[in-house]
C-alpha cells in the first residue's frame, strides 16, 4: 500500500507541475496535492484529479467544501464527505484512510459512510494529533474499519461530534476521551468495544447525546454521568453493564431518553428519577431489577414510552400511570405483576400499545370498545390466569375480528363466586324463576272472584313476559 501511495503521489506531482490546467492561485500546492492523494485512496476513479483540478471553485465536487482565508486569500479544504448520497464515483474496494489527511490542516469535518467494506482499515494516532481544527468525525457503517480507538483521541480538543458507529472497532474506550471538552455528541454504538465506561466521561460537560449501545461494555455505570447536565439522550442498551443505577442520574434535568435495556442492572429504580421532568422514554427492559414499579412514574408528565418487560417487576401496577396523558406505549410483559389492571388505562387518549402479558394479574379486564378496536393486536394480556373479561357483545366481536388476546381460553369471561353466570345473567335467571312461579300459581289457584276474561288475559301476559325473559337462558 505504501508503494502504491508513493506512485500515486509521484504521478500527481508530475501532473501538477507539467499541466497548465492547474493553478496555485486558489490553494497552496501541498494542500491541493494532499487532497488529490486522499480522494485517490478512497474513490474508484484514478482520474478524479484531472476531472476536478480546481475543487474549491471552477471544478467542484459535491462531497468537498472549502473556505477562503482572509490573508493570504487562498482556499482551504474544510469538509470531506464520502457516502451513498454522493454516488459518482463510488468508493473503491481497496479504500483506506490515507496519511495524506495530515496535509489538510484546516479540515473541520470528515465523514465517510459505507466505504470501508473489504480491506482492513484502522484509525491511526496521528489523525488526532495533527488535525487541530477538526470538529466533526463521522466514520459510520464501515464493516472493515477495525482495531482500537487511539489514545490520542483526547488531543482533538475541538471535536463537537464523534460518531464511529456500525463499524468493527474493539478494545476499550480510551480514558483520554475525557479531554474532549467541546464534544456534544458521542456515538460509538454497534461495535465490539469492551471494558468499562471510563469515569473520565464525566468531563464531557458539553455532551448532549451519548450512545454506546450494542457493544460488550462491562462493569458498573460510572457515577460521573450525573455531572453531564446537558445530556438529553443516554443509550447504553445491549451491553453487559451490571450493578445499580447511580442515583445522581436523577440530576439530569434535560434528559429525554434513557435506554439501559438488555444489561444486568439491578433495581430499584432510584427515587431521584422523580426529578426527570423532561423524560419521555424510559427503556429498562431485560434487566434483573427485581423490584416494584415506583409510584412517582405517574408524576413524570412527559413520559410517552415505558418499557419494563422481563425485569422481575412485582406488586401492583400503580394507578398513577393512568394520569400520563401523553403515554403512547406501556410494555410490562413477562414480570410478576399482581392485582388488578387499572381500568383508567383504557381512557388514556394516546396509548397505542399495551403489553401486560405473562404476569400474575387478576380481576376483570374492562376496556372501552373504542380502545380495544384502536389497539388491535397491540393489546396483549395473555398469560394472566387470574384475569377475566367482562365485555359487551360488540367488544367480543372486535376481539374476534382483530385476534386480540383479551378474551381467549387464557382470559375467560368473569364468573360469580359460585362459578355460575355473571351478575347480570344471574339476575335475569332469578327474575325468570319468579315470573314462572307467579304464572304457575295464577294458573293453578285461579279465584272464582276473577272474571274469566281477566284470568285469561293475565295468563297470556305472564306467558309473554316469561318467554321474552327466559328465551336467552
Amino acid at each position: 500500500m505504501a508503494m502504491a501511495s508513493l506512485s500515486v503521489s509521484l504521478f500527481l506531482f508530475l501532473l501538477f507541475t507539467s499541466s497548465t490546467t492547474f493553478s496555485t492561485d486558489e490553494m497552496e500546492e501541498a494542500e491541493l496535492l494532499g487532497l488529490f492523494e486522499v480522494m485517490t485512496s478512497l474513490l474508484d476513479d484514478p482520474d478524479w484529479p484531472l476531472a476536478h483540478p480546481l475543487p474549491c471553485s471552477q471544478t467542484p465536487w459535491p462531497g468537498i467544501k472549502c473556505e477562503i482565508a482572509q490573508f493570504p486569500p487562498l482556499f482551504h479544504v474544510t469538509n470531506i464527505h464520502i457516502g451513498p448520497d454522493v454516488l459518482d464515483p463510488p468508493c473503491k474496494s481497496s479504500a483506506y484512510l490515507s496519511h495524506a489527511l495530515l496535509k489538510l490542516p484546516y479540515l473541520k469535518s470528515l465523514s465517510i459512510f459505507s466505504c470501508f467494506t473489504t480491506s482492513s482499515v484502522a484509525l491511526f494516532p496521528a489523525l488526532f494529533h495533527s488535525l487541530s481544527y477538526l470538529e466533526q468525525l463521522a466514520l459510520q457503517s464501515n464493516p472493515s474499519l477495525s482495531g482500537e480507538i487511539p489514545s490520542s483521541l483526547g488531543n482533538a480538543t475541538n471535536l463537537r461530534v464523534l460518531s464511529l458507529s456500525q463499524n468493527s472497532l474493539k478494545g476499550q474506550i480510551p480514558e483520554g476521551i475525557g479531554g474532549l471538552l467541546c464534544l456534544e455528541e458521542l456515538d460509538l454504538s454497534y461495535n465490539n468495544l469492551s471494558g468499562g465506561i471510563p469515569q473520565a466521561i464525566g468531563g464531557l460537560r458539553s455532551l448532549s447525546i451519548l450512545d454506546l449501545s450494542w457493544n460488550a461494555l462491562q462493569g458498573n455505570l460510572p457515577s460521573s454521568l450525573g455531572q453531564l447536565q446537558l445530556l438529553q439522550k443516554i443509550d447504553l442498551g445491549s451491553n453487559r453493564i451490571q450493578g445499580k443505577i447511580p442515583p445522581n442520574l436523577g440530576m439530569l434535568k434535560k434528559l429525554v431518553l434513557l435506554d439501559l435495556s438488555h444489561n444486568f442492572i439491578n433495581g430499584p429504580i432510584p427515587q431521584t428519577f422523580e426529578g426527570l421532568e423532561h423524560l419521555e422514554y424510559l427503556i429498562l427492559d431485560h434487566n434483573p431489577l427485581n423490584s416494584v414499579m415506583p409510584l412517582f412514574l405517574g408524576s413524570l408528565e412527559k413520559l410517552t414510552s415505558i418499557s419494563l418487560s422481563e425485569c422481575g417487576i412485582e406488586g401492583p401496577i400503580p394507578s398513577s400511570i393512568s394520569s400520563l396523558r401523553t403515554l403512547t406505549a406501556l410494555s410490562l410483559g413477562n414480570n410478576n405483576l399482581s392485582g388488578a389492571i387499572p381500568a383508567d388505562l383504557g381512557q388514556l387518549p394516546k396509548l397505542d400499545l399495551l403489553n401486560l402479558s405473562h404476569n400474575q394479574l387478576s380481576g376483570e379486564v374492562s376496556f372501552p370498545d373504542e380502545f380495544v378496536s384502536k389497539l388491535g393486536k397491540r393489546l396483549d394480556v395473555r398469560g394472566n390466569e387470574g384475569l377475566c373479561s367482562s365485555c359487551s357483545q360488540r367488544h367480543k366481536e372486535i376481539e374476534k375480528r382483530n385476534n386480540i388476546s383479551v378474551d381467549s381460553e387464557e382470559t375467560p369471561y368473569c364468573l360469580n363466586p359460585s362459578g355460575g353466570r355473571n351478575d347480570s345473567e344471574q339476575q335475569t335467571a332469578e327474575d325468570c324463576k319468579r315470573i314462572q312461579a307467579a304464572w304457575n300459581q295464577l294458573e293453578e289457584n285461579g279465584s272464582s272472584q276473577t272474571p274469566t276474561w281477566d284470568k285469561n288475559l293475565m295468563l297470556t301476559f305472564w306467558a309473554f313476559v316469561a318467554v321474552v325473559l327466559c328465551s336467552g337462558l
